[in-house]
């Protein structure tokens, strides 16, 4: 069985079914990432099968700049490790795989735990997620809510089209940062800044 959603990378993703079976982190592993069409990017949400498209150029710029921004202020400071699009074990039985486009995991919470496939079973402190122009607000949502319930303390939602990020934290309101504001996670990465004006430069 096949049906047809709309994914974090904006184009429209195909859940794979088949039978209803669930599909688990070995079956992830074993899928190829190219396909006749091109390349393929692929999730687990709760054992249904989400394939997704290569992200745009704006999407990418945007991602590889956040993360060169967690690395040069986060990593090589020697906060923790920074990530990009690396993909996260949240739930078991069924399970629960998700890439944010980018990722910060604190000293407190190393050494990484990886799963035998390589992926990361640790909890990252942020996670940062890029809106592609198919992206719901439900479906963001219900990103951002999953990563919260696993422990994220940190999320952050970008918009390039407003432009625009928001907060996401634990039983705290959200919040919305403009093109003059900075983001800033002093409780993560100590000294963190960095100006929206600069991230959204064309």
């Amino acid at each position: 069985m096949v049906t047809t959603s709309t994914g974090s990378t904006g184009a429209p993703i195909a859940c794979l079914q088949p039978d209803l079976r669930l599909f688990t982190v070995a079956d992830l592993d074993a899928l190829p990432e190219q396909l006749p069409s091109g390349p393929v990017y692929y999730e687990l949400h709760y054992g249904r099968l989400i394939t997704m498209s290569p992200l745009g150029a704006r999407h990418g710029n945007i991602q590889v700049s956040i993360g060169g921004e967690l690395y040069e202020q986060g990593q090589k400071k020697g906060h923790g490790t920074a990530y990009t699009e690396v993909a996260l074990i949240l739930a078991r039985n069924p399970d629960h795989v998700l890439v944010p486009d980018a990722a910060f995991l604190c000293n407190g919470s190393l050494p990484e735990r990886l799963s035998k496939e390589g992926y990361l079973e640790n909890v990252p402190e942020l996670v940062v997620e890029v809106r592609s122009k198919n992206d719901t607000g439900p479906e963001l949502a219900a990103k951002v809510g999953d990563y919260l319930k696993a422990g994220v303390k940190l999320a952050w939602t970008v918009d390039p089209a407003t432009p625009s990020v928001t907060e996401h934290r634990p039983g705290a309101a959200a919040k919305e940062y403009g093109i003059n504001d900075s983001l800033m996670c002093e409780d993560i990465i100590p000294g963190f800044r960095l100006a929206l004006a600069e991230l959204f430069r064309t």
